[in-house]
């Protein structure tokens, strides 16, 4: 009995092995904020421009499947979203992902008001996002905090 035990830990363990060739070793890619502004437009609601700059590290391509985002404005939720319409980012590469996103109106009205009681030049934000490379992989996440000029300009 004690042989079969060992035969099937051997055979187990070459088959982990083989497993683990099938799947080549992945490095997380770094994903920076390249931007975080306020575009021009024709609504009182303001339009955001968030990008994100991504560095793929791996031999293969990185092909994004899915982004979800929140973004806080001072303490205030003023941003969330999705996105499917993402670049495949080359095998040792790097890529830009741009979101437009506007804010909820009604559920910015706290904010709205904190803005206009305490006006200042710079804003700080948090920007925290999901992206998803699909399949087996690991989702990658990441948080970024900084400032952001209301009146367009860049973080």
């Amino acid at each position: 009995m004690n042989r079969w035990k060992y035969v099937l830990l051997l055979l187990l363990t070459f088959v982990v092995a083989g497993c683990a060739s099938l799947f080549p070793r992945f490095e997380a890619p770094s994903v920076t904020v390249s931007s975080f502004q306020v575009v021009p437009g024709d609504s009182i609601v303001p339009t955001f421009e968030i990008g994100l700059h991504v560095i793929n590290p791996n031999r293969n391509a990185l092909k994004l499947q899915g982004l979800s985002y929140n973004v806080e404005l001072e303490g205030y939720r003023v941003l969330s979203g999705v996105s499917n319409q993402l670049p495949e980012i080359e095998a040792y590469g790097e890529g830009d992902v741009l979101l437009l996103a506007k804010p909820d109106l009604f559920s910015t009205i706290s904010l709205f008001t904190d803005l206009m009681n305490r006006p200042r030049d710079k804003y700080h934000f948090n920007l925290d996002a999901i992206l998803d490379v699909g399949g087996l992989m690991p989702k990658i996440r990441v948080n970024k905090k900084g400032e952001v000029a209301l009146a367009g300009g860049n973080h």
